[in-house]
């Protein structure tokens, strides 16, 4: 191949942060890999290939790699398969955990409160009773722990199965020798002395983990809602039309339709693929899509995309994407390679999490060692023997520092983020977006397509020295290659007036000026007073002055020349969105400097944004000149968002700290953004800016509560309150509040799912 290659590996059977660092670890070793990522809440890698590699066999490479490190992997195809598998995983978590909690009740009653049973063969029945309870929950429960922690061990890292492993085997290991003691006159004294088993605390820590586990893999499918939704909106055939009457259709896989192919859907049905309708009308729900709740009339020649749905009548569809480059099926790979992003204090706690388990390891056991030698004292000790206290120490020590929910924080509040963002048409580039979101202080907005519809009609044409089919005309011919939306509506007010239209030669775009060409000899032009100067056209001062008179109206002027003379200009009134004024109210309760940033003249800008509510302006703004003012707020220590829809605008949507596009803008406007506005509204803007806020706030605060987590309970299981207060953490409680605190951390990122888009 002769460009990098990137594929995605679902991967089962990562825990924690340190699984995570894992993975990274044994896949970047690979000469071919380029960059991994990978994310724990979506349980998933993303691999990049160095240019020049064998794909195929660098696949398998990566995939042997991951399962050489004990994890299932497997190149991601069929999405909607991996969401089956993901559920019916879940049903065998849950019974595995209910079958450990089933018995854990008995084993605790016999371990902790059963009176003297007698004893069978010299041994004591009740003990005997507790081991027989607890040995299918060791070894067929918590069987995935004992296995993925030798294979941790065995490529050198260590992770939440290393801890589990070695807590309940050296649990269950002292409390069967404690058991068959009497049947081992071999074994130290301490055995014989020793009294206390940790048969509950095994069952206990294996059942509240596997519980944990499934609740949080739970969450995890639940945040990850949006997401499996989107991917089973697109229809997985189409009825394509084999006839040229239009009579005749034969089911095909949406895979198989080419571009241009003549599709019908029925009403009520899902359009299976982008296109645009043929010959018909209809309206269409567009809500899946955008969130906009009220159906959208389309005509006949309008666009419409996969994933909404027909509401009145059958409708033919001329298809202009295949399956794979729908709008839809775009936005499926916008959001996840937004969710597979990582925050720089997300790679911090991977690598933390990397070390985290050898440094737990070590203090465990110094801990038990501390206790096993320090002077014994009724007064606090809750255990007979010194061992059994440094046993509990070091079981509990081990259960209780588990780096879950480091390695959960950041991606669980970013796939719920992303997700609940694209239920409302606010499409997430990635971490940085929001991180930038967070921190924004000032709000730049474009006027055209923007704060106003974008589609301007032509509301008055003022002659000087022509009739009006002479200046639209000429106008019509110099406008007729240009996208912007001023030409479009100078074509429509010509195509209104005359069918006729002079050929003019040469044309040439000039930027940030206008359109200039030749027309038998002499210079045509149309565009700005700066461009009529370049052209050799004198404009008077009471021209001027009528000039600035109908700017004030809030409409865009547009003169016409030829040669030496001009001809006129022409007005276009571009109608404000309902929503703008909202908008703009809303960020300035939001804290933010809202600033228009125009090509238009002042006058125009002025009119328009006092209308809005807008008090700072930049008008006249060429469009290489955009992302130099976007620099120079930058300059002045403030955090900028860019709001535009146009080619005019990629600059500075690229330079701002947070690029906001309308979804209808062009595609390097959509390429250049950090954020995607599919319904065209300046609202969803500043619901964007809020969205991040929150991702945000919900990223951080679940940080804090791991480090907080981590801080109290690891030295509360080592025993430092014990001489103080007679209080040490059982091995049963470090389990429940392990998986409390991984539990906990998706349940914080799940609050996101209630967010909304406010205007107030």
């Amino acid at each position: 191949m002769t460009g990098t290659h990137t594929f995605s590996i679902d991967i089962s059977g990562m825990s924690c942060g340190a699984c995570v660092a894992s993975v990274e670890k044994v896949t970047s070793r690979i000469e071919a890999v380029a960059d991994v990522s990978v994310n724990l809440g979506l349980s998933k890698a993303r691999v990049e290939l160095k240019s020049e590699s064998n794909v195929s066999k660098s696949q398998k490479e990566v995939l042997a790699a991951i399962v050489r490190a004990g994890y299932e992997a497997k190149i991601v195809r069929n999405k909607p398969v991996l969401i089956d598998q993901a559920k019916q995983q879940l049903r065998f978590q849950r019974n595995k955990a209910a079958f450990a909690l089933l018995l854990a009740l008995p084993t605790l009653y016999l371990s902790m409160f059963a009176e003297d049973m007698g004893e069978i063969a010299g041994l004591n029945t009740r003990l005997l009773l507790a081991m027989f309870a607890t040995t299918p929950v060791y070894f067929w429960s918590g069987w995935a722990f004992h296995s993925k922690a030798w294979t941790s061990l065995r490529n050198r890292t260590a992770n939440m199965d290393v801890l589990v492993h070695l807590g309940t085997t050296v649990a269950f290991v002292w409390s069967v020798l404690l058991t068959l003691a009497p049947l081992m006159s071999f074994l130290p004294s301490m055995f014989s002395t020793s009294t206390h088993v940790f048969y509950d605390g095994v069952v206990f820590i294996i059942g509240f983990i596997l519980l944990g586990n499934w609740m949080e893999a739970a969450a995890k499918i639940k945040a990850t809602d949006a997401i499996h939704s989107l991917m089973q909106l697109q229809p997985k055939e189409a009825r394509y039309v084999t006839d040229e009457e239009h009579k005749h259709t034969e089911t095909r896989d949406v895979d198989a339709i080419a571009v241009g192919s003549l599709i019908k859907v029925l009403a009520g049905e899902t359009i299976p693929l982008d296109g645009v309708l043929f010959q018909c009308k209809a309206s269409i729900d567009e809500s899946t899509m955008t969130g906009e709740p009220y159906p959208v009339r389309k005509t006949d020649g309008q666009e419409v995309v996969a994933g909404t749905i027909v509401l009145d009548g059958s409708v033919f569809i001329r298809t202009t994407r295949v399956a794979d480059d729908t709008l839809l099926s775009n936005i499926v790979d916008l959001v996840e390679e937004a969710q597979m992003g990582k925050a720089p204090i997300q790679r911090l706690v991977d690598r933390i999490a990397a070390v985290f388990v050898p440094i737990v390891v070590l203090l465990a056991v110094l801990a038990a060692c501390f206790w096993l030698l320090y002077p014994n004292s009724s007064s606090y000790n809750p255990m007979e023997t010194n061992a059994e206290l440094a046993m509990m120490v070091l079981v509990s020590s081990l259960v209780i520092a588990c780096p879950c929910a480091l390695g959960l924080a950041t991606p669980t509040a970013l796939i719920v983020g992303t997700g609940v963002g694209a239920r409302y048409g606010i499409l997430i580039k990635g971490i940085e977006a929001l991180e930038h979101a967070h921190s924004t202080d000032t709000l730049v907005v474009d006027k055209t397509g923007t704060l106003t519809s974008g589609k301007p009609r032509v509301s008055h044409i003022e002659l000087l020295d022509c009739e009006v089919k002479e200046i639209l005309s000429i106008a019509a011919a110099l406008e007729e290659e240009s996208n912007h939306p001023l030409a479009s509506a100078i074509r429509t007010s010509w195509s209104n007036v005359t069918a006729e239209r002079p050929d003019v030669k040469g044309i040439q775009t000039m930027p940030g000026l206008g359109m200039i060409g030749d027309l038998d000899g002499a210079v045509v032009a149309i565009g700005n007073a700066e461009l009529m100067e370049d052209v050799g056209v004198e404009i008077t001062e009471e021209v001027l002055q009528k000039l600035a008179a109908a700017a004030k109206k809030g409409v865009t002027l547009v003169m016409v020349s030829m040669g030496l003379r001009l001809l006129g200009w022409i007005e276009a009134k571009d109608r404000i969105r309902e929503t703008s004024k909202q908008a703009v109210k809303r960020a300035k309760q939001m804290g933010y400097d809202i600033i228009m940033l125009t090509g238009d003249r002042e006058e125009a800008a002025q009119t328009v944004a006092e209308e809005v509510g807008i008090e700072t302006v930049i008008a006249g703004v060429k469009p290489d000149e955009k992302a130099h003012q976007i620099a120079a707020l930058q300059a002045k220590g403030k955090t900028v968002a860019m709001v535009g829809d146009g080619i005019n605008d990629a600059a500075a949507l690229s330079m701002a700290d947070v690029g906001l596009a309308m979804g209808a803008g062009s595609d390097i406007a959509l390429d250049a953004a950090d954020f995607v506005l599919l319904r065209n509204d300046l609202i969803d803007a500043v619901a964007s800016l809020n969205l991040g806020r929150s991702t945000m706030r919900r990223v951080r605060s679940n940080l804090g509560w791991a480090f907080i987590y981590n801080a109290i309970g690891i030295p509360l299981a080592m025993g430092v309150l014990l001489p103080f207060t007679g209080f040490l953490l059982p091995p049963a409680f470090a389990a429940a509040a392990m998986s409390l605190s991984s539990v906990s951390v998706v349940g914080n990122s799940l609050l996101l799912r209630w967010w909304r888009p406010s205007l107030e």
